[in-house]
């Protein structure tokens, strides 16, 4: 009776360690496993704010070296361009240094933010079939024509919060 309850308990207790993701291996000891349901939290989305006039948008970042590196300068001290029309579709400015390019040729669409030549920043109010670095996308496109405007703008990019 005794062996039955011990061997209970070592079940119930290999249960109960093998749910909290630790397994009991043959010898008795235990040892870790991953989950692989599990989250990190590290899965945050990247995207930095982008402050043009008076206006505020959020830029959803996609995963590649360019955005990382923008990210780092960033960190150091806000991204101020100054940007001009181009193609009646697009506004370009110089970024001032080179980042780590990724071309593909893509087609734009209002709100694409592309890294052009390594080191020109491009927003898109319209469209446009090139090889580009796709940085990112502004999603909510409220007030995005009004904030671009007509001629340059001065556009400075920040770490959103």
């Amino acid at each position: 009776m005794k062996e039955k309850s011990l061997l209970f308990l070592f079940t119930l207790f290999s249960f109960l360690l093998a749910s909290c993701d630790n397994v009991v291996s043959s010898t008795g000891e235990v040892e870790s496993s991953i989950n692989e349901n599990s989250s990190s939290g590290d899965e945050e989305e990247m995207k930095l704010k982008l402050e043009i006039n008076d206006f505020e948008f959020d830029v959803m970042l996609e995963e590649n070296d360019a955005t990382e590196e923008l990210i780092e300068m960033a960190r150091n001290e806000p991204i101020t361009i100054n940007f001009e029309d181009y193609g009646g579709f697009e506004k370009v400015g110089p970024l001032g240094i080179n980042l780590t390019t990724d071309d593909t040729h893509i087609t734009t669409k209002p709100g694409d933010i592309v890294l052009y030549l390594g080191n020109r920043i491009v927003m898109f109010y319209g469209s446009n079939t090139w090889s580009y670095t796709m940085l990112g996308h502004v999603e909510d496109l409220t007030y995005w024509e009004e904030a671009l405007g007509d001629g340059e703008v001065v556009a400075t990019f920040t770490l959103a919060e």
